[in-house]
């Protein structure tokens, strides 16, 4: 038998054991039921419950996931103020951030324009993100990957 402040009070009959755990105004929970003889404890289960539950909670770790934000050479300002928002929550969340930009047909003639909006994008997330893996081209697209700091 365990006591409420974790002292040990020895070998005890049930009727003893549950009419100290009255007197504390606690409960007589069964700590090890396999041992002989069982041991027993003295606590407040519904704290003990509460305490496990949150305690287990906090281990849960977050998952890193990648989220992708697409552009175009020729998406509009507001647009991409809309797209930079959202690439800045993904990033306070702790996720990583995929920013692609698209060409279509003759836009590829003109990377330089695609180049100017990845740069735009990655200045105004300088605050909140570093650059993992630089602009590069990778056939119709222009990748960079931002992680959050």
């Amino acid at each position: 038998m365990i006591g409420a402040d974790g002292s040990q009070l020895g070998i005890m009959t049930a009727d003893g054991a549950l009419s100290a755990a009255r007197l504390a105004g606690l409960d007589l929970v069964e700590v090890a039921p396999t041992d002989r003889p069982p041991v027993c404890r003295i606590m407040d289960f519904g704290k003990f419950k509460y305490q496990q539950k949150k305690r287990q909670h906090k281990s849960t770790a977050h998952q890193v996931k990648i989220k992708e934000i697409r552009v175009r050479p020729k998406t509009g300002e507001h647009d991409i103020n809309v797209k930079i928002n959202r690439a800045r929550e993904f990033l306070t969340h702790k996720d990583k951030v995929l920013l692609s930009v698209m060409f279509r047909g003759r836009e590829l003639a003109h990377v330089e324009e695609g180049r100017k909006v990845i740069d735009e994008i990655l200045a105004q997330l300088d605050d909140v993100s570093r650059v993992e893996s630089p602009p590069n081209q990778q056939g119709r697209r222009i990748v960079c990957t931002l992680a959050p700091k």
